[in-house]
């Protein structure tokens, strides 16, 4: 019984310093690879959340102006929109026009810039993109509510 031990043992030898170095090299390749093409495209969903939450906003705001004749003011903001304005308000929603009660910051963690009335529309909701300033390319650009597409 022991003799057959030590020859199952002698048979299933592991893997040598080099397969192991081959699979190393094999797996930092394709890593290299993918990882650039994960990295593009969660700047692309970044890009796609603000633009859904800009289409959020707007629906938010339509339905605050709805009820109340007019939509909050640049001064007022965003916040109208979770907590009673003191004036201009008459029929303010309890529980406000936003479903988790909280104005959400844009994907990179930024305050959206609303001004109303607007200088495109009634309103204009804006995200600064990733770099938090106006202008810019790529991912650094603005997001514009009464921009339809970009």
């Amino acid at each position: 019984m022991t003799g057959n031990r030590t020859s199952l043992f002698r048979d299933h030898r592991g893997f040598t310093l080099l397969e192991l170095m081959a699979v190393i090299l094999i797996l930092g390749i394709l890593a290299a690879w993918v990882a650039p093409k994960f990295i593009g495209q969660t700047e692309s969903a970044k890009l796609t959340a603000a633009r859904l939450q800009i289409e959020s906003l707007a629906a938010a705001l339509k339905f605050y102006r709805l009820e109340n004749g007019k939509y909050p003011t640049s001064q007022q903001g965003l916040l109208a929109l979770v907590e009673r304005p003191e004036a201009g308000a008459p029929k303010w929603r309890p529980g406000g026009y936003l479903e988790k009660g909280a104005v959400p910051k844009d994907p990179w963690g930024n305050d959206y810039v609303y001004v109303s009335p607007g200088v495109h529309d009634d309103f204009d909701l804006t995200s600064l993109g990733a770099d938090g300033q106006g202008g810019g390319d790529g991912n650094n650009r603005d997001i514009n509510s009464w921009e339809s597409d970009q």
